[in-house]
This record gives structure tokens, C-alpha cells and sequence, in this order.
């Protein structure tokens, strides 16, 4: 294929525009370590909420959708979409109490919510577990869709590709710090929205597919299109469903949709205005990426099963890129590569905005954990705020070059975010309980870091042998770790003394002031309820609208709506 130049010029603009904004707010971050890792918390919801969607949408996300599809059919994405439900009990249950705390991280909240040294130990280890190990893991997934994304839009080597790629994120992340992320976020999601849905209405209506009707119609494509599996085959619902939905969304860690809150998204709670900025910030995230971003990347999954009917078609198209490398989440880029000039400049543009956002946050994210809650509490407790912003600068740097170096024996998105989902299997429910359950402590998160990370690697080295000692498919796996790691850590939880009455009476005062944790939890449920109920109607609706069932889609829309105001009733109330 061929980039003309008006695609170089869209592309050159976007780029100088990203590292123009770092170097704006430079000044502002520089001047201590919560100006740069939470922006003075006075940002306003509607950019913190874009934020999280922008940084959700990832190079590598279109990809892992489309591959999906091709394997599953669009109802595989509820190993996904389960999580709506973990983000809709951050939306009434736990963003007040995140901004409440008032800390600059989420692991920060160990000291405050345990005592003693293994409360300590606990804040120290995670800091470098998630913010350095796991983090890297995330963004070295990111690198592989953009190794992908470069060999296939512009010819480039893995080198070029991540070169190119990192330098401008790494410079407006070290620069600008979490306002200067927020900022290009804010910019990125708008050229990914329109760049997303124009590519999908140009190639829809390519010649060699022939528009939506005849897309749908297609044999090979028709028998992907469900939004749920067939209730008869358990072989299906049991992984794709049920297991998502009864067991994923509340018992297993993944970044973003973290039970309780966490991670990148508490980092946004934690920078809002006020209580009400972080809530309205979630439920925003939450509509936006469950229910308006997926429908772009599902229609071109199934137009690329007319184009790229299998992995053979794939690497024909292809042939100078490692076999290692030809999977299904090869597709979406794949079909990019029919776009016209101008409109693929845009659409690059809004993948490699996609790669800039995602990365630009778990740099900045991954390197507060690094500085807050290791190095100023560990190593230097009386460094000075502008030696913590340098600190975090030369973290931001190096687990750039560490995520890069792991890309590169990567292979494809899936096997990645299959990786991630049995590291976290067992300890979400935890993180769900451990605001409201005294008896929690630090052992219990120990417990559960350990022995989910304990199951998982077993499995992972099973999987590699020729010979595995067990030959059980994912989601048994990912049950079996939940319940092993769930039964584990309540055991010593039960078995081990809960932190000192101070430190717990400290706590519940700081985030439930003088009256029960548990009030308003009738009030709280119902939103619950009307958010899932109103977000997934809203998916629902957007498919129907596109496949051509417009009366169901109407119905579908009345609910929604009907969910959306009893929202807003709800968090009035709250």
C-alpha cells in the first residue's frame, strides 16, 4: 500500500500537535509529584471520563475485537463486556469513597486502610508488581499491536515501529504528567471515533463487499452475527457467557475493570473536582466503552471474513511478516490497508493516537506507583517534589524500553489478555469486600496475590509442555483459579488478626464520616441495576439499528432511556 503524502501531513500534524500539548503543560506538571501524577485534582468529569475510554481504546483493542469475531462470532466479546457490571459497582459503590480518601494512589490506600509493617510491605510490593511487572506486560501487549499495525501500514521492522511509535509518547508523558495525558487523550478519542466509523462506512461499502445488507447476508458472515450463543450449545454459553457473567466480573483484577475501582481508573477518580465529577467521570466510561465505541470494530471483524477468509488469506496478503505474527487479530489492520487517501492518514492517526493514549497512561500511571509509593516511602521519604517528578520522568523512560524489548516475543492480543484475566482470578471479590469487611488485612492480599500468581503460572508452563500434566480449557482454568485463590485468602483472613482498632476506626471515619458504611445500599443496587440494564439495552439497540431490525432497536432505546433516568434520580439522591 501506499502513504500519500496528505496522509503524512495528517499524520506529522497529529504528532507535533500530541508533543506541542506536553510540552505546554510541562511547567505546571514539573512543579510537584501530585501535579504531575493528578493534575491539582480539579479536573472536571467529562475529561477524566473520555480519558478512561480513550485510554481503554488501545492500538491493540480493535484487533483483539476483530479477532475475536472471527473466531467466536460477535457474542464472543462478552468475555468483555462482562466487565460492565464491575464498572457499573465502581459508578454507585466506590467512587465517592476514592475521592473521599484523598490519596495520590490507589496503593496508598494500604496504609490507610491497614496497620503494621506487612501494610507497609504490601504498598512496596504492589508498587513494583503492578507499576513496574504487570504494567509492562500491558503496555508490551499495546507494542505488539503496534509491531503489527507498522509492518502492515507502512512496511516498517519491529524496530521502526517502536521507535517511532514511543518517542512522542514518551515525551509528552514525561513532560506533561497526568494533565498533559488528559489532555491529548481528550484530542485522540475524537480522531479514533471519526476515523473508526468512517473507515467502517468506506469499507462496508466496498465493491467486494457490497454494502451492510450484502455484508450481513453473507453465509460466512450471517453466522457471526448473534449478540448472544445459541442456548443450546453449553459448549459455547458455559466460556462465553456464563462464566463471564456469574463468575469473571466479580472475582478476577484486569486493568480497567478493576473490582472496587483501581489502577488507572481510581488515578482519575482521585483527580476529579469533587465526589461528583469522579462518579459522573465513571458512568461516562462506562456508556462510552461498552455500548457507543464497539460497533466500528465489530462491522469491519466481519467484513474482513470476506476478504481475509483465514489465516492462509493473511499471510498471503502478507508475506514478509513473521508467521509467528499472522493471527486473526491480524485482520483489522489488514483491512485498513483499502482506505483511500486522507482517510487513511486519519484512521492511522487514530491508532497510533490509540497506542499514544494507552501508553502515555500506564506510563504515567505505572511511574506514580514507582515514585509515591516506593521510592518517596521507601528509599528517599524526605525527596523533594521536583526529585519525585525527575524520578518519575527517568520510570517513564525506562519501562518504555522494557515494554518494547517484551513486544517483540509477544504473539497475539488474545493470549495476552487470557494471561492477564488468571493472574487476577480470585482476587476481585476481595477488593470488592475489603472497604466493608473489618476482618480484611494485609495477609489477605498477599494470600490472594500469591496463589492466584501461583495458578496462573502453573497453567501458563502447562500450556508450553508437550505433554501438559492437565488438559483443561481456559475458562476451567480461570474458574479453578478463582475458587482455589477465593477459599485461600478467606481462610487467612479468618485464621490471622484484622489491623488495629485505631487504624480501622481512623478509616471508617475519614471515608463514611459519622454515619454506617452500609447507607443508602437499597438506593445504591437499584442504580446498580439500571446502569447494566440501561448500557447493555443501549449495545443492544446500536446492533439491532445496524442490522436492519429497527423496531426491536426502538424498544431496546425506550429502555435505556427509561434506565438513564432513574440514574440520574439515583446519584441525586446519593
Amino acid at each position: 500500500m501506499t502513504i500519500s503524502t496528505l496522509d503524512w501531513i495528517i499524520i506529522i500534524f497529529f504528532l507535533v500537535l500530541f508533543a506541542g500539548i506536553g510540552v505546554y503543560v510541562s511547567k505546571q506538571a514539573g512543579k510537584d509529584s501530585k501535579a504531575f501524577f493528578l493534575s491539582g485534582r480539579n479536573m472536571p468529569w467529562w475529561l477524566l471520563g473520555v480519558s478512561m475510554v480513550a485510554t481503554t481504546f488501545a492500538a491493540d483493542t480493535p484487533n483483539f475485537v476483530a479477532g475475536v469475531i472471527r473466531e467466536d462470532g460477535v457474542f464472543g466479546n462478552w468475555i468483555w463486556w462482562s466487565f460492565l457490571l464491575t464498572g457499573m459497582l465502581t459508578v454507585f459503590f466506590y467512587a465517592k469513597l476514592w475521592r473521599k480518601s484523598g490519596i495520590t494512589t490507589d496503593l496508598e490506600f494500604y496504609e490507610l486502610r491497614y496497620s503494621g509493617k506487612s501494610a507497609a510491605f504490601l504498598r512496596g510490593f504492589r508498587a513494583l508488581y503492578l507499576g513496574v511487572f504487570f504494567n509492562i506486560v500491558i503496555m508490551a501487549n499495546v507494542c505488539l499491536a503496534a509491531i503489527k499495525i507498522g509492518h502492515v501500514m507502512f512496511g516498517f521492522t519491529t524496530f521502526q515501529t517502536l521507535f517511532i511509535a514511543s518517542i512522542v509518547t514518551v515525551i509528552y508523558s514525561t513532560l506533561g504528567g497526568l494533565k498533559g495525558v488528559l489532555l491529548t487523550d481528550f484530542v485522540q478519542f475524537i480522531i479514533a471515533m471519526v476515523g473508526s466509523i468512517w473507515a467502517t462506512v468506506h469499507i462496508v461499502n466496498m465493491p467486494e463487499i457490497g454494502g451492510l445488507t450484502a455484508l450481513l447476508e453473507t453465509p460466512e458472515v450471517a453466522s457471526k452475527t448473534a449478540m448472544l450463543p445459541d442456548f443450546s450449545q453449553p459448549e459455547l454459553l458455559i466460556p462465553l457467557l456464563i462464566v463471564p457473567l456469574a463468575v469473571q466480573w466479580w472475582s478476577v483484577w484486569y486493568p480497567g475493570a478493576e473490582p472496587g475501582g483501581g489502577g488507572y481508573i481510581a488515578q482519575r477518580m482521585l483527580a476529579a473536582k469533587d465526589e461528583k465529577h469522579a462518579t459522573w467521570a465513571v458512568l461516562f466510561f462506562n456508556f462510552a466503552h461498552y455500548a457507543l465505541r464497539p460497533w466500528p470494530w465489530i462491522v469491519i471483524g466481519l467484513a474482513s471474513i470476506i476478504i481475509f477468509p483465514n489465516l492462509d488469506s493473511l499471510q498471503a496478503a502478507f508475506p514478509n511478516l513473521d508467521a509467528s505474527f499472522v493471527k486473526n487479530d491480524l485482520s483489522y489492520p489488514a483491512m485498513l490497508t483499502f482506505l483511500p487517501a486522507g482517510l487513511l492518514g486519519i484512521v492511522i492517526t487514530s491508532l497510533i493516537a490509540a497506542f499514544m493514549s494507552t501508553i502515555s497512561t500506564h506510563l504515567n500511571w505505572g511511574s506514580s506507583y514507582v515514585v509515591n509509593d516506593f521510592y518517596a516511602r521507601f528509599i528517599r521519604k524526605e525527596a523533594s517534589g521536583k526529585e519525585q517528578v525527575l524520578v518519575g520522568r527517568i520510570s517513564t523512560v525506562v519501562m518504555m524500553l522494557l515494554a518494547a524489548l517484551l513486544a517483540t516475543i509477544l504473539e497475539e492480543a488474545r493470549d495476552a489478555f487470557n494471561l492477564m484475566l488468571q493472574i487476577g482470578a480470585g482476587t476481585g471479590l476481595l477488593f470488592i469486600l475489603r472497604w466493608f469487611w473489618y476482618r480484611i488485612n494485609p495477609w489477605s492480599e498477599i494470600a490472594a496475590m500469591v496463589i492466584s500468581f501461583g495458578i496462573a503460572l502453573f497453567f501458563f508452563i502447562n500450556g508450553k509442555m508437550d505433554a501438559p500434566f492437565v488438559d483443561w480449557a481456559g475458562h476451567w482454568q480461570l474458574v479453578f483459579g478463582v475458587v482455589v485463590t477465593t477459599i485461600g485468602w478467606i481462610v487467612v483472613t479468618l485464621i490471622t488478626k484484622p489491623s488495629g482498632d485505631q487504624t480501622l476506626e481512623s478509616f471508617h471515619h475519614l471515608i463514611f464520616g459519622e454515619t454506617s458504611k452500609f447507607k443508602g445500599f437499597g438506593t445504591k443496587i437499584l442504580g446498580f441495576f439500571c446502569g447494566v440494564i440501561g448500557v447493555y439495552c443501549a449495545l443492544f439497540a446500536i446492533g439491532n439499528f445496524i442490522y436492519g431490525k429497527t423496531l426491536l432497536a426502538l424498544g431496546l432505546l425506550v429502555v435505556t432511556i427509561a434506565c438513564g433516568i432513574l440514574i440520574v434520580r439515583t446519584l441525586r439522591k446519593q
